[in-house]
């Protein structure tokens, strides 16, 4: 039997598998477009809103497309796709076969992270969608598209990463000349001067001085922060609600007394964007007196001192009283928490109680007060003191000019400096010679880190000094408004007055048997026997 001739027939294709044009001459080609920019300047989103207008009018002035959208992204960043709301909708609405073809202006719009293209550029390609990049005037459905997709997407990425060092490059060239840059828009109280410094806006600055003015009076962070949302007044980042961690950050924040501290955060990758608190990885700048101050220096390091008296009785803080962590036991040495008699009752009453009362196996013998009882004790007291008021006020400008002066501290404090900048000179000669010539390693990380420890020992003394000088500066603040509130006040006291006690007292103890002792800023002390209650 004869074999059969094999015969080939050759069919021409009709349609082409990465081309702009429709898939049949009946069926439109659904296609949207991709618009981004990267910064709010005025330069860019007028960019931005070229790109929306000629995507909208190229798609629809082709007769074989179907315009769905223009997506959009205003003002984020290309090296990661997690936050890019329009860009993440668009791929969404691809793959749920809304889209035949993504027009989009280069790759370095679409994203500047080799892994996050390709890997939507897949994600859509199994799906048939796909994207054309204007620029680079590659179609992904090609099959050199994925390759040459590739080479220009890492070209991209390469391009970000020089670009965000460079960023940083030139903030850190600033922070080196001592300019400072703000969120002004999330930064209560300053405003962009004409000059590039910042200056100061009085109506926010208001808001800054009365959260330090409620602080030093003895509330709470909890009560101010629910006080300022009663009032309707605005947070930073223009909410209604007022949270802890915000008042405490304006509390603790050095550019309200005219300082400013740079680089407190750093961001660890320019693709993840992921920042982090600068432990010391990086350096630091901190430059005095580089703008007009909210607050003056000595109530900022007042109110520092006073967050460093509360926080390791922060747990027994919750409530908003003067009396707040000075009433101490003078049994187990706890401080009084304030606690509510007979709540839900016509006799409910408020009355102060060891916080540790109950905790041990027999209850603190030191007995309860109530607020009226304490008011009272403060005024018999303090009218002790006021039978030799003159004396008690010169004592008082004898001790200010003493706790001003902070020479020897801060002599010791540049002694130290200097000594660890030598230090770290002769460490990195150290490790520079070991580069350059071979040595014994053993011996080499031996005395490597005999120096690293030695280092470290002093930049230990230099910050336990520092804390000395803004403990002294607080303690004089303390001082002068103690005096302040002597001279204003009259010969006798009649009644409580909350500003005289906020000032004066430093701490009450109360024994077992109801003694009142009161410390005053000074040290002075003087006992009230308060009588038993029957």
């Amino acid at each position: 039997m004869e074999k059969p001739i094999r015969k080939v027939h050759k069919i021409e294709s009709t349609a082409s598998l990465f081309s702009v044009a429709p898939n049949t001459p009946q069926q439109k080609r659904r296609v949207a477009a991709y618009a981004r920019v990267s910064t709010d300047s005025d330069e860019q989103l007028s960019s931005y809103e070229a790109q929306v207008d000629f995507y909208t009018r190229h798609i629809k002035s082709n007769p074989e497309w179907e315009f769905v959208a223009v997506y959009t992204d205003e003002g984020v960043t290309g090296t990661n796709t997690k936050k890019r709301e329009g860009f993440n909708r668009m791929v969404e609405d691809a793959l749920a076969g809304k889209i035949d073809l993504i027009l989009t202006k280069s790759i370095s719009r679409f994203a500047r992270n080799t892994v996050d293209t390709l890997t939507t550029i897949r994600s859509l390609k199994e799906k048939g969608i796909e994207v054309y990049f204007e620029k680079e005037n590659i179609y992904t459905l090609d099959a050199k598209g994925e390759v040459m997709l590739t080479i220009m997407s890492s070209l991209a990425q390469e391009e970000s990463r020089s670009i965000s060092e460079n960023v940083i490059w030139g903030k850190r060239r600033s922070m080196e000349e001592g300019k400072v840059s703000l969120a002004y828009s999330r930064f209560l109280g300053y405003e962009k001067g004409p000059d590039g410094i910042l200056q100061i806006v009085e109506e926010e600055a208001k808001i800054i001085r009365k959260i330090y003015s409620l602080f030093l009076e003895g509330r709470t962070v909890r009560s101010i922060a629910d006080q300022l949302t009663s009032e309707g007044i605005r947070t930073p980042a223009g909410k209604t609600q007022w949270s802890v961690s915000t008042i405490m950050s304006i509390l603790q924040n050095e550019k309200y007394k005219g300082d400013a501290l740079l680089q407190k955060t750093y961001t660890v990758d320019f693709l993840s964007k992921t920042v982090k608190k600068n432990n010391g990885e990086i350096t630091q700048y901190y430059i005095q007196n580089s703008h007009p101050a909210v607050i003056d220096p000595d109530t900022f390091e007042l109110v520092q001192n006073e967050i460093k008296r509360r926080r390791p009785n922060r747990r027994h803080l919750h409530r908003s009283s003067p009396f707040t962590a000075k009433i101490i036991c003078g049994e187990c040495g706890a401080y009084y928490g304030r606690k509510v008699w007979h709540s839900g009752t016509k006799y409910r009453s408020h009355i102060w109680r060891c916080n540790r009362k109950y905790d041990c196996d027999r209850p603190c013998g030191t007995p309860n007060l109530r607020e009226d009882e304490l008011e009272s004790a403060f005024v018999v007291a303090f009218n002790q003191l006021l039978g030799d008021k003159e004396r008690y006020i010169a004592r008082f400008e004898e001790l200010l000019p003493l706790l001003a002066d902070t020479g020897s501290l801060e002599e010791q404090r540049d002694t130290l400096e200097a000594q660890h900048a030598e230090m770290m000179k002769k460490l990195r000669f150290y490790v520079e010679a070991n580069t350059r010539q071979v040595q014994n390693q053993v011996e080499y990380n031996q005395r490597y880190a005999e120096m690293q420890k030695e280092c470290k020992e002093t930049e230990d003394k230099i910050v336990q000094v520092k804390k000395e000088i803004l403990a002294q500066h607080g303690r004089k603040e303390q001082i002068r408004r103690c005096l302040d509130e002597l001279r204003r006040c009259g010969d006798i006291l009649d009644e409580f007055d909350l500003d005289l006690w906020n000032a004066v007292v430093e701490s009450v103890t109360v024994s077992v048997n109801g003694t009142l002792t009161f410390c005053f800023q000074d040290g002075t002390e003087v006992s009230e026997e308060f009588p038993k209650k029957k």
